[in-house]
């Protein structure tokens, strides 16, 4: 873990950030013994289903704000997991070489690092970042913040977002706007609390995802269903949106 050196040692920041990082490695292991990954393979109807639409919101927003990235634009994806974005941007037309990331656990990071070995992607926490401020055109945060829970690391990561973050660069957003009962180790994030977290930036927000419980009954039924069911803004769960840099 990178802690920083605008921290104190032994001080209540830096001891906050160990804790969630011990908490979310934690939670990691438990969820990797006692839930089937299979459960959210890339092959599942859906997570198909999620994974087109959040794409396809994004692209369109991106367009909108007149911030789809070019090739040769560097990009970063904060907590890649087992790959995130990154074969979204490689999609998009970015190089592998374009590609960079911070993920917490670094096993994942070493299977990511096979897959895509020209890209620069380590282990680490993003409290402390380890590019220069003005980095990157793109910066992906995707079902990152809902799983720190506390508000002072929320607060010093998206702090790290804004400062590599180029001007006229964008952040592209998606994790939940709501909490999930069943799971305490995650905490929704509403339009509000996102436009505090990065009160420098500015754009759109949009809700999208069917609940996944829901998606995961309809989608291997019905398609047309689950993407009409999807259309209603009462079920979907989560938020997308660009917000841009206009510094």
């Amino acid at each position: 873990m990178t802690v920083g050196s605008a921290l104190c040692p032994g001080s209540d920041d830096e001891q906050a950030i160990v804790d969630e990082r011990d908490r979310i490695q934690a939670e990691f292991q438990r969820r990797a013994a006692v839930i089937d990954q299979a459960r959210y393979a890339p092959w599942q109807p859906a997570e198909l289903l999620t994974r087109a639409e959040r794409t396809r919101r994004a692209a369109s927003l991106l367009r909108k704000a007149k911030c789809f990235p070019s090739p040769g634009q560097p990009c970063l994806e904060i907590g890649f997991g087992f790959g995130g974005w990154l074969a979204d941007l490689l999609a998009w037309g970015m190089g592998e070489r374009d590609l960079h990331g911070i993920d917490l656990d670094p096993t994942r990071a070493g299977q990511c690092r096979q897959r895509f070995p020209a890209a620069d992607l380590c282990a680490g926490d993003a409290t402390t970042l380890p590019w220069p401020s003005s980095s990157f055109g793109l910066v992906v945060s995707s079902l990152v913040f809902t799983s720190i829970l506390d508000v002072q690391v929320r607060r010093r990561v998206a702090s790290e977002i804004c400062r590599v973050l180029r001007p006229s660069g964008a952040l592209l957003w998606y994790d939940f706007a709501v909490n999930n009962p069943r799971n305490r180790h995650v905490r929704g994030i509403g339009r509000r609390e996102l436009r505090g977290l990065f009160p420098t930036l500015r754009g759109e927000i949009q809700s999208t995802t069917l609940l996944p419980p829901l998606a995961r009954v309809v989608a291997p039924r019905s398609w047309m269903a689950a993407t009409l069911l999807g259309s209603l803004p009462i079920l979907r769960t989560h938020l997308i949106g660009i917000l841009v840099n206009r510094a």
